[in-house]
């Protein structure tokens, strides 16, 4: 073989992860992906290179050790496995599922390079999926002992989302008391409010939040950030440090004409009646969902795809997602975007909504739509839409969900003076340590840079915790720990 021929594990082919049949599971809410056998998972790890410089690991934003996890799989060692990835990554059963692989760890994986990069977000997934942790303890470090819990030291995270959840397990598993506040009545932010049973169970969730509880973290529900608690209000009771991770929750609307008619919700909105309030159990479930028949949904991003999706297995005849570029632009996972068309999702590419048009009732009846074509790329590195004038169509619809984006809530601004935002109120904070312009409150995830993704949160989470303990602790006792490497213990 010469020396640039490929390898044969360069050859074989991506273990493909077997799925429900698009017309079953399109009229259900259970899981799509159904996850790795051993001998799959096994056969996928074996095409890993096992790259002594892995540009994998550096295109994961915790740099998780993804050789080392794999290699485990492959000994069939999956204790180990998980406690590699236990030691950057706190959340690995949900980020095998909604992490954006393709642009990071596998995108950058070389197998990719001429042909498909090994699949390491579902390798993470069977991992955690199959792995029995002998204590909670270990649930939430991947080993077996945790630090005794300090009385002279507490934290309070405000919000329950990936990066507050992170920060906590950090911390806790340090001995720092960690108090958790959620303003809603189920911990977990997004990933129980946001992200459909569909691609997200959640009991994949809860197992992850038990296991945080019984490392001892205490978390209140119905406790809104900046109305029931402020941040001034914890540092006066003696907190010694507070982390912000409240999300960017605050809806999106377009602006036009119809948008308060009956029929038209925001995506949170929609999503949280649907994943919070249980819809997709009714009549199991107390709390119905609104009903409709003709849906049209705006946006082209993960959430526009989960909006379009669950409104399918409500029992819409007909669900359209109108999106003013094409495809090509789309910032949604490919994945999502492939199992919305086999499911029988309409896209209306080049269309902008122009106008809600609603009955005598106040109820939605049509939509107006502007044909778009593309223009010159903007600040995004995308293609413009520009309207064609005159150019427009009438679709009928009795639901409009509109999943433009979100912006940052300004409750905690607005109690917390001397807290520096920036553009649309996010929260500025130092890029490697979280810490905001006030002394021991950090910050981290959406609110702090926009809507991003699940992993991207959790590093910021995991980056706070680290200055949070560093400081609290002293820079050798704060790198004891599950996440302890072996750059931090160089640094130590």
């Amino acid at each position: 073989m010469s020396a640039n021929a490929p390898s044969k594990k360069a050859k074989a082919p991506r273990t493909p992860m077997p799925e429900q049949p698009p017309r079953e599971r399109a009229r259900n809410f259970r899981e799509v992906a159904l996850g790795y056998t051993p001998e799959m998972a096994r056969t996928e790890a074996a095409r890993c290179l096992q790259c002594k410089k892995p540009a994998c690991r550096k295109g994961c934003p915790v740099e998780v050790d993804i050789p080392g996890f794999i290699k485990k799989v492959l000994d069939e060692d999956l204790d180990a496995s998980y406690g590699v990835l236990r030691d950057t990554n706190s959340l690995p059963a949900v980020c095998g599922r909604v992490c954006p692989q393709e642009n990071q760890c596998e995108g950058a994986c070389i197998l990719g390079k001429k042909g498909q990069p090994v699949a390491i977000g579902r390798l993470e997934r069977f991992v955690a999926d199959t792995y029995l942790a002998k204590s909670a303890c270990e649930t939430v470090t991947g080993g077996p002992a945790c630090a005794m819990a300090r009385d002279d030291l507490k934290v309070a995270c405000i919000g329950s989302g990936p990066s507050s959840l992170t920060c906590a397990g950090y911390l806790a598993a340090r001995g720092i008391p960690v108090t958790v506040f959620e303003a809603l009545h189920e911990v977990g932010g997004v990933l129980v409010y946001g992200i459909p049973e569909f691609r997200l169970p959640k009991g994949v969730v809860r197992q992850e939040v038990e296991a945080l509880k019984a490392l001892g973290v205490e978390l209140r529900t119905n406790w809104v950030g900046g109305k029931t608690i402020t941040v001034p209000e914890l540092l006066e009771s003696g907190y010694d440090a507070v982390f912000i991770g409240v999300g960017a929750g605050l809806p999106r609307f377009i602006g036009i004409p119809g948008e308060n008619l009956i029929g038209v919700f925001s995506a949170n909105e929609y999503l949280t009646r649907v994943n919070l309030g249980r819809a997709y159990k009714f009549p199991a479930a107390d709390t119905p969902t609104f009903p409709a028949r003709h849906v049209v949904v705006f946006g082209g991003g993960n959430v526009a795809m989960d909006a379009a999706r669950t409104a399918m297995r409500l029992g819409a005849e007909k669900v359209s997602l109108a999106y003013r570029r094409t495809e090509h632009e789309m910032p949604c996972r490919l994945e999502e975007l492939h199992h919305a068309k086999e499911e029988g999702l309409d896209i209306l590419c080049l269309n902008a909504p122009l106008e809600f048009i609603g009955d005598e009732n106040g109820r939605l009846k049509s939509i107006v739509l502007q044909r778009m074509v593309l223009g010159e790329p903007d600040a995004s590195g995308r293609c413009a839409p520009v309207a064609c004038q005159g150019d427009t169509c009438v679709v009928e619809a009795d639901m409009a969900v509109v999943a433009v984006g979100t912006g940052a809530n300004p409750l905690i601004s607005q109690t917390t003076p001397g807290l520096e935002t920036y553009r649309r109120g996010y929260i500025v904070a130092d890029a490697a340590t979280g810490e905001t312009s006030i002394r021991n409150v950090f910050a981290g995830g959406d609110i702090v840079t926009g809507a991003a993704t699940v992993i991207s949160a959790m590093g910021a989470g995991r980056r706070a915790a680290k200055a949070i303990a560093e400081r609290l602790l002293g820079p050798a006792a704060a790198g004891q720990g599950p996440d302890l490497t072996a750059d931090d213990a160089a640094d130590a």
